[in-house]
């Protein structure tokens, strides 16, 4: 973490200084006429994009809810290993780590051949295969996430907090309007405003308010699918079981009584259960049943046997209905007659897409929504990119959820499916169910996204270069060692969610930056040439790492590389003063076995370059001498700075 570049500060460094429109403007009780961004819903989708834009002090963001104060007990509780990779750029892994339940092994039952009505172990595997991720899967209630994403909007320069007990009533959108051509009509619900209503005009508005969203329907957007006319059950409990894997994620399938789902979580003693309930009637309701926590615990007491299970607490429960539904598309524009105007309403999360929560992908899929459109948002509203970069939010993220749309119909239908053995005709094999499993482990773990090109995802003419970074997949870290400091890292760790791009130069053989060395020649283009995208899309008087974070990579140990022979663009001078920047340059992480060069299989003899978004994608491979690539992918999509 570097802090003290524009002088030394006292105190914790997660606390941004205000700027000056904080001080001078600070935040009030009533909301501002004129936004840049308004978000509507305090869920993990909204935060995520609140905290993302609170790090630029220069756009006005305001994020409402209807709820009357931030979320107590959430329902999501599983965070992905792609999600903590996101919440490492966000600052805060290492408290969800702590604090959370890690998901290391699953294990599966189903009928006993000798005794249908017993359950037994059919199989145990590993959650994640090893090297997926260097972040585990975690089991976190769904508000302790949303503490975290608050304290960072409270600490950024912004200082920005939430305004709650507040329902849209109404969203639009004037087409000849220059500037501010989204007005948002809200109501206050809270018992000393209610009646009132607020007018707020902005230039984007961002849904994402749930399944329900006002926003959505405002725009003429619908969710589509179907229902699997299944009931579940959902309750956190205090129990004390003789069921031995209970501290385990466990998939157990019953002869006759149904099936369930363990989760457990933080804290050593709570424990999660999925309840799988009658059927439902064609067009039947779940609220209909009447279905109380005393029917929940009695189903699972009758699936576990001959285990028994004693609830003497219920922190929370709930009954659902597994359905699987998406929007056609995330924008007020995509899609329609006027598409090639740039969109400004959105859409993000539930309020896009729903589906069961089996496969752990709720909270985690509407996070990566709006980590995918904040960069985005922040890149036209700062003059770097122009609007037309916007259509690409709804083209990608919709892609991918139609994916998980399909994958979560099958894995639900295998989940509620009776056992093959002791079921009947048209059962689940429970060992086809364990494979389904390991097989889309990576999807479950969120690390399967892959963006088709498109501007700001190029093809894939260079991968040979570096098979290990997947153009249009996440940037898979591996651990390295800085050079100024000897520090052994993860690279990946070193993006912040701050908007930037990041150029990662892997360097080939035997290069140390020397005269005529690749990394030198590529540092001087980025310094020096006219089409340079440093010069050309870095504004005056700003860092010249504020738009393009570039890191080398050497082969060599750092203990073989002088520090004082790098490129000037290596270790920049930065901040008020002038001061040297000495975090930018890498090694091979020689002790660790195989190093990065290795891990992400990048052709030694010739090294590359990485390019890779601010949301953590890969966007192109490059060879290190392919200055002309490397200024025609950026001059295809950014602005030249004023």
């Amino acid at each position: 973490m570097q802090f003290h570049l524009d002088g030394f500060n006292a105190g914790d460094p997660r606390v941004q200084a205000p700027s000056e429109s904080a001080k001078t403007n600070p935040q009030t009780d009533s909301l501002p006429e004129q936004v840049d961004v308004l978000i509507v819903g305090c869920g993990p989708a909204g935060l995520t994009l609140a905290a993302q834009l609170a790090a630029f002090p220069d756009i006005r963001t305001r994020i409402i809810e209807q709820k009357e104060g931030p979320l107590k007990l959430g329902q999501a509780d599983g965070v992905a290993c792609r999600t903590m990779e996101m919440f490492e750029a966000f600052g805060f892994s290492h408290r969800v780590m702590e604090e959370a339940y890690w998901v290391n092994e699953v294990t599966f039952w189903k009928p006993d051949t000798k005794r249908p009505e017993h359950i037994v172990r059919n199989g145990r595997v590993q959650d994640t295969e090893d090297g997926l991720s260097e972040f585990p899967h975690v089991i976190l209630n769904q508000a302790r996430v949303h503490d975290f994403y608050l304290e960072v909007m409270r600490n950024s320069a912004n200082r920005l907090v939430p305004d709650y007990s507040r329902s849209v009533v109404g969203v639009d959108v004037d087409r000849m309007a220059d500037d501010y051509p989204v007005t948002v009509h809200i109501a206050r619900t809270d018992s000393e405003h209610q009646g009132q209503e607020e007018k707020v005009r902005a230039r984007y508005v961002v849904g994402c308010d749930g399944a329900r969203s006002a926003v959505r329907k405002s725009i003429g957007r619908e969710l589509h699918g179907d229902s699997a006319n299944q009931a579940w059950g959902v309750m956190d409990v205090l129990a004390v079981t003789d069921f031995p894997d209970i501290r385990l994620k466990a998939a157990i399938h019953s002869a006759a009584e149904g099936n369930v789902l363990i989760i457990p979580r933080e804290g050593g003693y709570l424990v999660r259960l999925y309840v799988e309930l009658d059927k439902l009637h064609e067009n039947e309701r779940i609220a209909s049943r009447n279905i109380t926590v005393d029917h929940l615990i009695a189903a699972a007491q009758r699936v576990l046997h001959p285990y028994t299970l004693d609830v003497k607490e219920v922190a929370w429960w709930s009954v659902y209905e597994i359905g699987q539904r998406i929007s056609e598309h995330y924008d007020d524009v995509a899609g329609r007659a006027d598409s090639t105007i740039p969109p400004r309403v959105f859409i993000a999360g539930d309020a896009c897409h729903t589906h069961s929560p089996k496969a752990g992908q709720g909270m985690n899929f509407s996070m990566q929504d709006t980590f995918n459109l904040g960069w985005k948002l922040a890149s036209v509203l700062r003059g770097q990119c122009a609007p037309e970069l916007l259509h690409s939010y709804s083209a990608e993220r919709q892609t991918v959820a139609q994916e998980l749309i399909d994958f979560d119909r099958k894995w639900a239908k295998m989940f509620s499916d009776r056992p093959a053995e002791g079921g009947g005709e048209g059962g689940v094999d429970p060992k086809e169910f364990e494979r389904y499993f390991v097989k889309q482990g990576r999807f479950t773990a969120g690390t399967e996204t892959h963006y088709q090109p498109s501007q700001i995802c190029g093809e894939a003419t260079h991968q040979h270069l570096a098979r290990g970074f997947t153009v249009g997949k996440r940037f898979h870290s591996a651990p390295v060692v800085r050079l100024a400091d000897a520090r052994g890292m993860h690279l990946g760790h070193v993006a912040r969610a701050d908007g930037r791009w990041r150029l990662y130069a892997f360097a080939g053989a035997n290069d140390s930056a020397g005269q005529h060395s690749d990394i030198r020649k590529l540092c001087e283009f980025l310094s020096d040439a006219p089409d340079s995208p440093v010069r050309r899309f870095t504004p005056g008087g700003e860092d010249i790492d504020s738009v393009f974070d570039l890191r080398a990579v050497f082969q060599q140990s750092h203990r073989e590389l002088a520090l004082e022979s790098m490129p000037a663009l290596l270790m920049p001078r930065k901040g008020r003063y002038g001061l040297n920047d000495y975090e930018k340059v890498f090694c091979a992480d020689l002790k660790s076995g195989q190093d990065i060069f290795d891990r992400r299989s990048i052709d030694r003899k010739r090294g590359c370059l990485v390019i890779v978004r601010p949301d953590q994608y890969v966007a192109q491979v490059l060879p290190l001498d392919d200055h002309q690539s490397l200024a025609e992918f950026f001059a295809a999509f950014m602005l030249n700075s004023q």
